[in-house]
C-alpha cells in the first residue's frame, strides 16, 4: 500500500495525471513530499541554500520526466533516486565537507523524540537539547554511504528495497550501510553518555 498524504490517490496515479498536464496533480506530489526530500537534501548538504537549490533540480527532474515515468517501484523511492543522483552531482561539483546541521527544523521526524517540551522544566530542556546535539554529531560522524543510507529511511522512509534502487547498490550492500549505520550510531551516543 502506498503512502499517503492530503489526497488519497496514489502517488504513480497523479504522476499519470501530471504527465497529461494536470497541474493540480504535481502540486499535490510537490505538497506530499516536498519537506522529507528537503530534510534529506539539508541533512545531507547542511546548507539551506544548497538545500533549496537541489530540491527545485529534484522537481525539474520531476517534471521534465513526467512523460517517461514508468512506475516500476513506488513514487518515493523514484523522487529519492533523482534526489540522490542531485546530491551526487552537487558534491562532485563543490566537494564540500560532509556534515549535519545541528538545528532541527520543525516537525524532524526522526528527532521529534529528543525535543523536550518546551513546558517542561529548564533541567529537562537543556537534558533534550544535549541528547538532540549528541544524535546530530552522530549521525554526521557516519561515513557519507551510511548517513545517505540512514537519512534514506529516517527521514524518506525508504524500505532497504528502495534505498538499494535510489542509490543503485545491492539489496545486501544497502542493508550493510543501514546496520553498520545503526551499530555505530549506538556506539558514538554511548561514548557520549
Amino acid at each position: 500500500m502506498l503512502r499517503m498524504a492530503g489526497s488519497s490517490e496514489a502517488d504513480e496515479a497523479l504522476m499519470a495525471r501530471f504527465a497529461r498536464g494536470d497541474v493540480v496533480a504535481f502540486e499535490t506530489l510537490y505538497r506530499r513530499h516536498e519537506l522529507k526530500v528537503w530534510r534529506y537534501l539539508y541533512r545531507s548538504m547542511n546548507s539551506q541554500a544548497a538545500a533549496d537549490d537541489l530540491l527545485q533540480e529534484v522537481w525539474i527532474n520531476v517534471s521534465q520526466a513526467a512523460r517517461r515515468y514508468q512506475p516500476s517501484a513506488r513514487f518515493t523511492t523514484w523522487l529519492f533516486t533523482l534526489a540522490h543522483n542531485r546530491l551526487v552531482d552537487a558534491f562532485r561539483r563543490t566537494r564540500p565537507a560532509l556534515s549535519l546541521e545541528a538545528a532541527v527544523e520543525q516537525g524532524a521526524s526522526w528527532v521529534e523524540g529528543l525535543a523536550a517540551d518546551p513546558r517542561s522544566e529548564p533541567s529537562r530542556q537543556a537534558e533534550s537539547a544535549q541528547q538532540l546535539r549528541a544524535l546530530l554529531d552522530a549521525v554526521n560522524a557516519l561515513p557519507p554511504e551510511q548517513r545517505e543510507a540512514f537519512l534514506m529511511q529516517a527521514e524518506g522512509g525508504l524500505s532497504v528495497e528502495e534505498i538499494a534502487a535510489a542509490t543503485a547498490v545491492s539489496f545486501e550492500t544497502a542493508k550493510s550501510r543501514l546496520r553498520y549505520a545503526r551499530a555505530r550510531l549506538q556506539l558514538l551516543l554511548r561514548e557520549q553518555v
